[in-house]
C-alpha cells in the first residue's frame, strides 16, 4: 500500500563545507538538519543531498567568474570543499546530486531521481535560504511539485531576509513549519 510519505523527498541542499563553514560557526544551528534527515530515515522518506561544484578547469562558467573562482580554489567535484559536510553525511544508498547554479535544478539530475522515485512532494532545507531555498521552491513550484518548507533548518546571512522569506514569500508556494512541527506531522497516523 502506498501512502503519501511514499512520494515524499528530503532535500538537503548545499550542505558541503565550504558553504557550512561560512553560515554555521555554531554547530548548534546545524541540529535541526540531523534531525530532520533522522527523521526521513525512520520514516523511509528518500533523503537527496545536493551540491554546487564544478568540472575541473569550470567549463560550467564563465571566463569571468572562473577566474574569480580560481582565486579562492577547491570548488571543483573533488576538492574537499564541495563534499558534504561531516554532522550531515549521506549513507551510501542516498545520492547526491552536484548543480552548477543556485537552483538545485540547475544542470543536475535532480529531476530524473524525483520523476524515477515518483516524488510529488519535496522538503527543503539548506544553506542559504535567499539562494538555494528561495531559487529550488520557486522552479520546483514551476514543476508542480508540492512543497514544504523546514525554516528552522534554512540558513541564512541575513536574519531579517530569511525571516521574510520564511513568513512572507515562502507560504505563497509551500507550507512552511519547523523540523519538530514536520516530525510531529509524520507521527500522526494518516489514512
Amino acid at each position: 500500500m502506498q501512502t503519501h510519505l511514499d512520494k515524499t523527498a528530503l532535500l538537503v541542499m548545499d550542505m558541503q563545507n565550504s558553504i557550512v563553514a561560512r553560515y554555521a560557526e555554531n554547530g548548534k544551528v546545524l541540529l535541526p538538519f540531523q534531525k530532520a534527515i533522522e527523521a526521513a530515515r525512520r520514516h523511509s522518506i528518500p533523503v537527496i543531498f545536493v551540491r554546487v561544484a564544478f568540472s575541473e578547469g569550470y567549463p560550467e562558467i564563465s571566463q569571468e567568474k572562473a577566474s574569480e573562482l580560481n582565486k579562492y580554489g577547491g570548488m571543483t567535484i573533488s576538492d574537499i570543499a564541495t563534499q558534504i559536510h561531516e554532522s550531515v553525511q549521506p549513507r551510501p544508498n542516498e545520492p547526491v546530486v552536484t548543480k552548477f547554479r543556485i537552483s538545485a535544478f540547475a544542470g543536475s539530475n535532480l529531476e530524473v531521481i524525483l520523476r524515477s522515485r515518483q516524488i510529488e512532494t519535496l522538503i527543503l532545507s539548506g544553506i542559504a535560504t535567499s539562494g538555494v531555498v528561495l531559487s529550488t521552491l520557486r522552479e520546483a513550484a514551476d514543476k508542480d511539485y508540492s512543497l514544504k518548507v523546514l525554516s528552522d533548518a534554512c540558513l541564512d546571512a541575513d536574519p531579517e531576509v530569511h525571516r521574510i522569506l520564511t513568513e512572507k514569500v515562502f507560504p505563497r508556494q509551500a507550507d512552511v513549519l519547523t523540523v519538530d512541527a514536520w516530525i510531529n506531522g509524520l507521527e500522526l497516523p494518516h489514512n
